[in-house]
């Protein structure tokens, strides 16, 4: 594998956790911009694939070079830490909730957040936030990550070898969800809101497709406009849009939309991660990749702040989880005046992005510093 980064993916990761902070954020209008308003799939499965993306590229060269043993060491060391970074965010995250539900009268921000099994039964909250069942809203993702990752190294030997084989096992699990309802038991809805039965498909194709561009194949020359699957993806990418803009006027989608149609398409589960969603991804994805076949775009100063946030997803990610009630309540306490949503938006990713700064000129403190050859 080669060791060359490419900065699209560090771009797209950090776009996507923008965009997940500004879609948690009730009747916030920069969510108006945000993948989910036009196509079926939205920031979560840009995060989950580039998670199986980056997991199999790095613990791939890790096996490479270290061996299965220390490949799985390292990918199980990782989960833990996850896991360790999710309780004390779940905690962080519920004494802002409280605050700030103490400081709002216009509406209940513990029950927006999902949080009154807490209230309810704290001794038994606890204890379900040991056993990953206990998830308020932005939280799942996390779960879901440790999950996924902690399966990794059962077939990651086979991974690096022959990545359709985990393809083909992978796509067979996810059928398991629509023959036989298969999910893991959660406090609310009583199953997770990310099925991690569907959704590690989405995860092993991320691997899967770190696996192919590392390996060497012949551009193909042809115009865009004559490779057909890429005319395919664009036409239902663009369907896609055109049918999730008329959600926002339901007499016109239903007098435009075919009734045969809706009922094919309808309804989109997001927990179960529905095959439509899965492709208008997978359409997106592979449009974008064939538009934006090279890095030097990212290269500006926009890009390249980021592509930092991206780097350091997991920690931006927790900070904007924790930013999102804190933007709410300001909101709130301004009666959602227009600019202020647009300022607490705007100050919330700017927070993410400063992050990334810190802890990019952190890392580069803490770097050993290079012997220099005396000649």
């Amino acid at each position: 594998m080669t060791t060359e980064r490419d900065h699209r993916i560090d771009f797209f990761r950090g776009l996507a956790l923008i965009f997940i902070f500004w879609d948690h954020v009730p009747h916030n209008p920069l969510g108006q911009i945000t993948l989910r308003n036009v196509g079926f799939s939205d920031a979560a499965e840009v995060f989950v694939f580039l998670a199986g993306y980056a997991a199999v590229l790095a613990y791939g060269k890790i096996l490479a070079r270290d061996g299965y043993l220390i490949a799985c060491v390292k990918i199980l060391r990782r989960a833990w830490v996850l896991y360790v970074v999710h309780i004390f965010l779940l905690a962080m995250l519920m004494g802002i909730v409280f605050f700030a539900n103490s400081h709002v009268e216009t509406r209940d921000l513990v029950e927006e957040m999902g949080m009154h099994h807490f209230i309810s039964n704290p001794q038994q909250a606890l204890i379900d936030e040991l056993l990953l069942r206990f998830k308020p809203n932005l939280m799942d993702p996390l779960p879901l990550y440790i999950v996924l990752l902690a399966g990794l190294p059962l077939v990651l030997p086979i991974f690096v070898r022959k990545p359709w084989v985990v393809v083909a096992m992978s796509f067979a699990v996810y059928l398991t969800v629509p023959l036989f309802g298969w999910n893991l038991a959660a406090i609310k809805d009583g199953v997770w809101y990310f099925n991690p039965v569907a959704w590690q498909l989405l995860f092993v194709l991320g691997g899967a497709a770190a696996i192919h561009t590392q390996r060497p194949r012949l551009p193909d020359r042809r115009p865009l406009l004559r490779q057909p699957l890429f005319v395919s993806a664009a036409l239902y990418a663009g369907v896609a849009g055109v049918l999730t803009v008329l959600w926002r006027w339901p007499q016109l989608h239903d007098a435009m939309v075919p009734t045969s149609l809706s009922n094919l398409l309808y309804p989109i589960s997001k927990t179960d991660l529905s095959p439509v969603r899965l492709l208008h991804f997978l359409a997106l994805a592979y449009v974008t990749a064939k538009l934006l076949p090279d890095t030097g775009w990212t290269q500006n100063w926009l890009a390249r702040q980021c592509s930092r946030m991206g780097r350091y997803s997991l920690e931006v990610f927790c900070l904007g989880v924790l930013l999102a009630p804190l933007a709410d309540m300001i909101n709130a306490l301004t009666d959602d005046a227009f600019a202020m949503q647009i300022f607490t938006a705007l100050v919330g990713a700017g927070l993410m992005g400063l992050l990334g700064v810190w802890l990019d000129f952190n890392k580069r403190l803490t770097a050993p510093i290079q012997p220099v050859a005396v000649h």
